[in-house]
């Protein structure tokens, strides 16, 4: 109605370390505006990832399952439509893999400012001198594979990627642009799985690369493949953090958004901060200038301290989802290798966390999906069975 204010909806932390405070400051700011009402729900450790490991089945497993509840706190403070920024690092952000790409049009010097900024994020250290050779040379590889040949080397990679020496974490800044300069790699948990999975993925993934594609650029359609597995994961997050009566929006996750931030240039995508210049443009173009300082930045260090902190407390209970898993009953997993990642990683140890919350999530799906199945009421007499007899297999996956 007639001077009704808009309701701006703030999610943190209360623990210290967790606390972006710089976000909260930004977000004070912006909500001086006296359209706004500003909610700020403040989470302790009832709302970390882990701490709710029950939930509604999805249509598929997904990692967001592992803070759909953490993030049901926030929807519930919302109004009924509620419009979230999900989505806006896939689509803006440039892949690593683009670089590449730019090789491939012969525009060197645009890899300059992002070499340079890895080089910065390195430190001062002996390793950062030799940074920009290794990151150029990693990128002129790239651009020189042929997709089938990257496929293939891909999947002779994989039966060794459950050893530690094959299976590096990519924690850091470089290692992680390093990591994705090439057609495919395994993915964070394979680390964990057994050498009978690996093989019969890496097996599909041969077949793959025999297969007739149109794939011309390597950066293209790595970029492609994250943005699909994040919209994938998203509306398994939708579904598992569902609020009735509230409909939830992600503007970046349009077609029509999708397709015009793909018309963007790839030198200007690569750039550093490259999405918070585009969005400060797009709101210029709209009369929004006021902005604070540090607007449509993002630390992935805040969500990495949440999620170990949620790990070190629900820690005891996913010991228990992994005592007698479905995953190793499918011969997915070997159960003990699994819960000694869990405990390591709760004990501070450099652990691939994405790769757990894809073990976990899965876990969680299949014993909802067997709880769920076959409990339709047929009679006080209907005799009590299980939905499925034997060991569940999932259809694998591949995420390149």
């Amino acid at each position: 109605g007639a001077g009704e204010r808009l309701l701006a909806v703030t999610f943190n932390d209360l623990a210290p370390g967790r606390r972006d405070e710089a976000e909260l400051e930004r977000a004070r700011i912006i909500a001086a505006n006296p359209r706004l009402h500003h909610v700020v729900v403040a989470a302790g450790e009832e709302a970390l990832p882990y701490a709710e490991l029950d939930g509604a089945l999805t249509d598929e497993p997904g990692p967001s399952l592992i803070s759909a509840e953490r993030h049901r706190r926030r929807f519930a403070a919302g109004s009924a439509d509620h419009f979230t920024g999900a989505g806006a690092r896939e689509v803006l952000d440039a892949h690593p893999a683009r670089m590449a790409d730019l090789l491939l049009d012969r525009r060197r010097r645009n890899l300059l400012r992002p070499v340079t900024e890895l080089v910065k994020a390195e430190g001062a250290s002996p390793a950062s001198l030799f940074v920009p050779l290794t990151v150029y040379r990693a990128a002129r590889r790239l651009a020189r594979t042929p997709y089938r040949t990257g496929l293939e080397q891909a999947a002779a990679r994989l039966p060794d990627a459950n050893r530690a020496a094959g299976s590096p974490v990519y924690d850091g800044p470089v290692n992680a642009a390093l990591s994705a300069l090439t057609w495919s790699r395994p993915g964070p948990a394979a680390r964990w799985l057994t050498g009978e999975a690996l093989a019969q993925v890496a097996a599909r993934l041969t077949a793959a690369a025999i297969r007739p594609t149109s794939v011309q650029r390597p950066g293209e359609a790595r970029a492609r493949a994250v943005l699909a597995r994040y919209a994938a994961d998203h509306r398994v997050f939708e579904q598992a953090a569902e609020i009735r009566s509230q409909r939830l929006h992600a503007p970046f996750l349009d077609n029509q958004v999708v397709r015009a931030c793909r018309e963007l240039p790839e030198a200007l995508r690569v750039q550093p901060d490259a999405r918070a210049e585009i969005l400060r443009t797009v709101l210029a173009g709209a009369g929004i200038h006021d902005l604070p300082q540090g607007w449509g930045a993002t630390s992935r260090e805040t969500s990495a301290a949440a999620t170990r902190a949620g790990l070190r407390v629900a820690v005891g209970d996913l010991i228990t989802l992994f005592d007698a898993p479905l995953l190793a009953d499918a011969g997915l997993i070997e159960a003990r290798v699994v819960r000694k990642a869990l405990r390591a990683a709760a004990e501070g140890e450099r652990v691939p966390l994405d790769g757990l919350a894809d073990l976990v999530s899965t876990e969680l799906w299949l014993r909802r999906l067997l709880s769920r199945r076959g409990t339709c009421w047929t009679g006080t007499a209907a005799p009590r069975q299980r939905a499925v007899a034997g060991g569940v297999i999932p259809r694998p996956t591949l995420h390149p």
